[in-house]
């Protein structure tokens, strides 16, 4: 079992960045990531991956602006957002081998 706990949302500016955390209760250094997303009245969408070996995958609505990334030393992954946008608007999930966290709300409004 792994809990998940989720950092870093708040209210931001169109234009401006974000980074968010995820915490993980054991070492998952090997594991599949995600990050994911949920807006208001819109299914869940996965937004970025990063795998066991490093190799990252982002949704075509999100390359160029976000990036996530991994400190395995202490089981945190990462999703660096930049360059902000109303529609980016969502409570942000991580996810590994079928567990989420709580969620934190990313608002992006000036």
């Amino acid at each position: 079992q792994v809990r998940l706990v989720e950092s870093g949302g708040g209210l931001v500016q169109p234009g401006g960045s974000l980074r968010l955390s995820c915490a993980a209760s054991r070492p998952i250094f090997r594991e599949y990531v995600g990050w994911y997303r949920e807006a208001p009245g819109k299914q869940r969408e996965q937004v970025a991956v990063i795998t066991g070996d490093g190799s990252t995958n982002y949704a075509d609505s999100v390359k160029g602006r976000f990036t996530i990334s991994r400190e395995n030393a202490e089981s945190m992954v990462f999703l660096q957002m930049n360059s902000l946008r109303p529609e980016d608007t969502a409570v942000y999930y991580c996810q590994t081998l079928g567990y989420w966290g709580q969620g934190t709300q990313v608002t992006v409004s000036s």
